[in-house]
């Protein structure tokens, strides 16, 4: 007898596997045609049992990984446009429902449609007016019609703002070439929590998307990641977000960000326009080897207790200037975190393409303001994460 009742669960248990949303009436009849005879109650408490079993089975890698369910959109903003385009061009923009919306793409309503759906509510292309209905956000119109040249990639760069995670990664690396792969994974996993088995899929769509948004240039074997924002998209919120986010950020009332830099002009006048205010917002004291320095004594007394008392370092390498190479040279034997900038991307040396570097580009309008708030923003980024901004030795780059 308990043969035949384990053969009778099994049978309810295999039959609601492939039909989970069949009635325990129809299941009933279902299995009675082949001889195996239960009842709808039956077939209830069978289905009791495995909603415990599935609740109750949860492994700690299973609960994991659901703890680190991506929140970047799963499609890259070419395609995560489909369904917005669709109820433009089908629907005249109207509100719809989810189902409907389906039909006019010509697809299925279930599985991997909700997730592009998913994907376009995180771009801003879509918005739910109510549960289950849809409506084109008035900047997915602003990228479908534009109204002149210039329109559609201004819409596609709101939306890379607006999508979680690409958003932050964006941020993070405006205006610096993207670190080399190895790197740029470990970046993803440590700094921006990005699950591990979804890192290749992340950059890929990170990828596209900025290619679409016109946010990449291919130098050579790099990626360069423009710096776009505005004067009046320029802020505090980058700076909150990495005090806030990951390791806490440790900063004394006497800790020094020290500046290594030309005094020649034009780039001597940066200290007091840029750099200075840039450290003092990112919370520290700034600190140049000029006549404000230390008083009388050795040059390179001063200098070297200058670069050993900083908490963290901004290094100017636009010209190629001896004095600044042999200083930060003296950092990196320290093992001090050094933010790198440049106008041009042939004064860095080659050995130093692994670490994050910022450059910008004079004819830029807002050149000034876009390096004044990356830079406070580095720093910080620096003092977070310092294996981004100190000299990798040869056996630590394998």
């Amino acid at each position: 007898m308990a043969e035949k009742r384990t053969s009778k669960a099994q049978a309810v248990r295999d039959y609601l596997k492939d039909n989970p949303r069949a009635k325990n009436k129809a299941v009933a009849g279902a299995l009675g045609k082949n001889n195996i005879k239960v009842t709808p109650e039956y077939v209830q408490t069978i289905r009791r049992k495995r909603k415990k079993k599935k609740v109750g089975t949860k492994t700690e890698g299973e609960t994991k990984i659901k703890a680190s369910k991506a929140k970047y959109p799963r499609h890259s903003i070419e395609k995560a446009l489909r369904i917005p385009r669709a109820i433009l061009e089908q629907n005249a923009g109207k509100e719809c429902s989810e189902k409907e919306s389906a039909k006019f793409v010509g697809v299925g309503y279930a599985g991997p449609y909700q997730l592009e759906i998913s994907s376009a509510l995180k771009y801003g292309l879509l918005e739910r007016p109510s549960a289950k209905r849809l409506k084109i956000t008035p900047l997915a119109k602003k990228i479908l019609r534009p109204q002149n040249a210039e329109e559609e990639v201004k819409g596609l760069r709101e939306s890379v703002l607006k999508a979680p995670d690409i958003s932050d990664v964006y941020n993070h690396y405006r205006g610096e070439n993207l670190p080399d792969t190895k790197f740029f994974r470990n970046a993803l996993l440590d700094t921006f929590n990005i699950p591990k088995e979804k890192i290749s899929e992340f950059i890929s769509i990170f990828i596209e998307t900025l290619e679409k948004a016109q946010l990449l240039e291919k130098r050579a074997d790099k990626y360069r990641v423009l710096d776009y924002l505005k004067e009046s998209e320029l802020g505090a919120d980058n700076l909150e977000r990495l005090k806030k986010s990951g390791k806490p950020v440790s900063i004394g009332a006497d800790d020094t960000c020290f500046v290594v830099m030309p005094f020649a002009e034009p780039h001597g006048s940066y200290y007091s326009k840029i750099y200075e205010p840039a450290i003092r917002k990112a919370g520290l004291k700034p600190v140049r080897a000029d006549s404000e320095i230390f008083g009388a004594g050795k040059v390179m007394d001063q200098i070297w207790s200058g670069i050993n008392a900083a908490k963290v370092l901004v290094a100017e390498l636009t010209t190629k200037n001896p004095n600044v190479f042999y200083e930060l040279g003296l950092a990196h034997t320290l093992r001090k975190p050094v933010v790198l900038v440049s106008s041009n991307e042939d004064d860095v040396p080659f050995d130093l393409h692994h670490i994050r570097v910022i450059y910008y580009d004079v004819n830029d309008p807002f050149w000034g303001d876009k390096l004044l708030e990356k830079v406070a923003e580095n720093i910080l980024s620096a003092i977070k994460n310092p294996e981004e901004a100190i000299f990798k030795r040869e056996d630590e780059r394998t």
